[in-house]
């Protein structure tokens, strides 16, 4: 049975968590894939104010199709969470409270998801289509030369995923039942 979860992710429920929990999602999460991402972080590395407040948001890493006429997003899948890592645990030092994705990630980015309390969750890869119907607004807000890499913020409505990594360092990947996810 999936639990819901409001958005923004508090401290208390993402402490509650665990590694497995099927959830529902529900409020405002940021987009980001690779040329936003990198984006954001040489703008940290150079100490230049963000576009966009980091502070317990959520990114979902994906770069969504456009929309059909009628549809509030076109395909919404995620994408492998792996290529962000060199950002990560910049984001998370800024207060980012976890990411969705898919897939492995490394070893300092765990470290920095224990130490900030932040948590992991992934969605389905395949699933785009389904997954955008779980999306009822979506909006541009920086780098929209980048297209579908923009940064947008979606409001989610009972976006399913599961908790891949939680705050007390347990891995589903590491897991027996988790190894056959990757």
């Amino acid at each position: 049975m999936s639990r819901s979860i409001s958005l923004p992710l508090t401290d208390h429920v993402a402490l509650e968590l665990r590694a497995g929990d099927e959830v529902e999602l529900t409020g405002s999460v940021l987009t980001g894939r690779d040329q936003a991402c990198a984006r954001l972080f040489q703008m940290i590395q150079a100490g230049t104010p963000l576009p966009v407040e980091l502070l317990d948001r959520l990114l979902y890493f994906v770069g969504p199709s456009p929309p059909r006429p009628g549809q509030v997003i076109g395909s919404a899948g995620p994408t492998t969470s792996e290529r962000m890592n060199p950002f990560l645990p910049s984001f998370l030092d800024r207060g980012l409270r976890g990411f969705i994705g898919k897939g492995f990630i490394n070893g300092a980015v765990k470290q920095s998801l224990v130490h900030h309390r932040a948590i992991y969750f992934g969605a389905i890869g395949g699933t785009g289509a389904l997954l955008s119907s779980c999306i009822s607004s979506a909006r541009v807000l920086v780098f929209p030369e980048l297209l579908s890499e923009a940064i947008h913020e979606f409001e989610l409505q009972r976006f399913p995923a599961v908790v891949l990594f939680d705050t007390c360092g347990t891995d589903l990947y590491a897991s027996p039942a988790g190894g056959s996810l990757a």
